[in-house]
């Protein structure tokens, strides 16, 4: 059948055309995010990206601790696509914007009717990272009871979705950032310690 052909021929070509594409956005973002592209006197600033070129061809989690505003995304950013995750996603989650009861569903995707509203299953921000990188602005804002289930993911690489049974593994990088005092807060109860 001639149509069906020409359709499966377009389809091909399309896919090629996507393929291409995203490639040529990898390495788009790979040379905005290159760390010889900081332009900088600062002997300190020279430092970190000394810092996070080495660090960024490991797969440790990283904290990334600053005031606002002094480009603690742009070094996960940066941290990622230096990577040899940098083909892979670089998911972010800005944990101080979503509501603590949302959290956990957001992380690790729910099952349909797990809860009320619940009408589909949904992935969560670790599947969608699988293979690349998650980056969690305002990591100090996370909830006790949430901190212990992203350990588990951290040691593990594991986790399940909410309602769920099935234990889904990922191989995600976590890089966290906050402006929050992190040794002032394991003092005081609110952030553990071994996260």
């Amino acid at each position: 059948d001639l149509a069906e052909i020409s359709l499966l021929v377009n389809r091909a070509w399309q896919i090629r055309e996507m393929r291409r594409e995203i490639g040529l956005l990898q390495h788009e973002l790979s040379e905005t995010y290159r760390l010889d592209r900081f332009i900088t006197n600062d002997p300190a600033m020279r430092q970190l990206c000394l810092a996070v070129e080495r660090i960024a061809q490991h797969n440790a989690s990283v904290v990334i601790h600053g005031e606002s505003g002094v480009g603690k995304e742009l070094l996960a950013a940066s941290l990622h696509y230096n990577s040899p995750r940098a083909a892979r996603p670089f998911v972010k989650v800005n944990c101080g914007a979503i509501p603590e009861g949302l959290l956990e569903s957001e992380f690790f995707g729910h099952e349909k009717g797990a809860f009320t509203g619940a009408v589909a299953r949904r992935t969560g921000r670790f599947e969608h990272a699988d293979g690349g990188t998650l980056f969690l602005d305002e990591g100090g804002e996370l909830p006790l009871a949430l901190q212990v289930e992203l350990l588990r993911v951290i040691q593990d690489r594991e986790f399940e979705r909410v309602g769920g049974e099935k234990t889904l593994r990922v191989d995600v990088r976590l890089v966290g950032a906050t402006n929050r005092n992190l040794e002032e807060m394991v003092a005081a109860g609110t952030f553990r310690q071994d996260l």
